[in-house]
């Protein structure tokens, strides 16, 4: 067991992932209401994002 205190993480370091994220949500929505042909790719990959995160975040959870 390793019984020595972690580090203390800056916020920016908290809070980098969850704001990538946010704002590819926030991309991939406006491309889905805004556009067409392209802009759906873009929204697919905007939208898909944070589902596909979830699913590596449950896939390598400690237990």
């Amino acid at each position: 067991m390793n019984s020595a205190p972690r580090p203390a993480r800056r916020l920016r370091h908290i809070f980098a992932v969850p704001l990538l994220i946010a704002l590819a949500s926030l991309i991939g929505l406006m491309a889905a209401l805004l556009g067409d042909g392209p802009m759906d790719w873009l929204s697919w990959l905007g939208l898909g994002l944070p589902v596909a995160a979830v699913a590596w975040a449950m896939g390598t959870r400690r237990r």
